[in-house]
């Protein structure tokens, strides 16, 4: 990988070269290399080989002084010598010149990035779920609130429990899409919708002339019905005749 590299600075002697070395190959930290510790680690890379400090000397076409400054630390090798060095152990070249093998070390880091990306994505489709869950439930209260307004006639008792079931729903689905102070929230919103609910139903009582869905009592008489709503009556004058009108009456002396 980095042979094109350091083939052109083979004809570089000297820690000039060194220092260039380690300049790219460290990451631009310069000339901070271990020489110890690569002597060290070249020396253990000897030993695998079962070579001694002759035969390898002989293989790299170098002396046998020169190998031993390589492994005491005293001198290193040239860039040169260094790619045949690699080459030859079969290492990379930043493992000569950090002193040390990589594999074990990547092998535990790679292991932990895949499990933190293992559970990064069992969470991101636990996430999705919720999400997906909140929406189809979402999706069906609002259906069902639609349902108990148009399907069902007004004084149908299935036309309000239709649409509180469906306010419920609605705020589980959004139960699960929300974050923070979830609890709140839903209570605050499954409030909102049930007033929203109960206005709308009044509109429609006081412009559609209708009963009222929300009625939590009714009064029969001969001729009239009187429906208590939370906070307004609605009277139903000359019930099933030919006449029949409706009153409404705000107010809470009802209650």
């Amino acid at each position: 990988m980095y042979l094109p590299f350091v083939a052109t600075l083979a004809l570089c002697r000297g820690d000039f070269t060194h220092f260039l070395l380690s300049f790219f190959l460290k990451g631009g930290k310069g000339n901070n290399m271990d020489q110890k510790k690569i002597g060290l680690f070249l020396k253990e890379l000897r030993k695998e080989k079962e070579l001694t400090q002759s035969q390898l000397a002989e293989q790299l076409n170098v002396s046998d002084r020169t190998v031993s400054r390589w492994e005491t630390g005293t001198n290193l090798p040239d860039l040169s010598v260094l790619v045949e060095l690699a080459d030859f152990y079969d290492v990379d070249i930043r493992e000569i010149i950090d002193g040390e093998r990589k594999s074990e070390n990547m092998n535990v880091e790679m292991k932990d990035t895949l499990m933190k990306a293992a559970q990064y994505a069992t969470e991101d489709k636990h996430m999705q779920m919720k999400k997906l869950t909140g929406y189809i439930l979402s999706a069906f209260g609002c259906f069902l609130i639609l349902s108990g307004f148009t399907v069902f006639p007004s004084e149908s008792g299935w036309a309000a429990k239709f649409a509180i079931l469906g306010a419920i729903i609605v705020t589980v689905g959004i139960f699960q899409l929300l974050k923070k102070r979830k609890l709140l929230k839903s209570i605050i919103i499954f409030i909102a919708i049930l007033f929203g609910m109960i206005w709308l139903d009044f509109a429609s009582v006081c412009y559609i002339r209708q009963a009222p869905r929300f009625a939590y009592s009714v009064e029969y008489s001969d001729e009239t019905v009187i429906y208590h709503a939370p906070f307004y009556s609605v009277y139903k004058y000359g019930r099933d005749t030919l006449g029949e009108y409706y009153q409404v009456y705000i107010g809470f002396d009802n209650l």
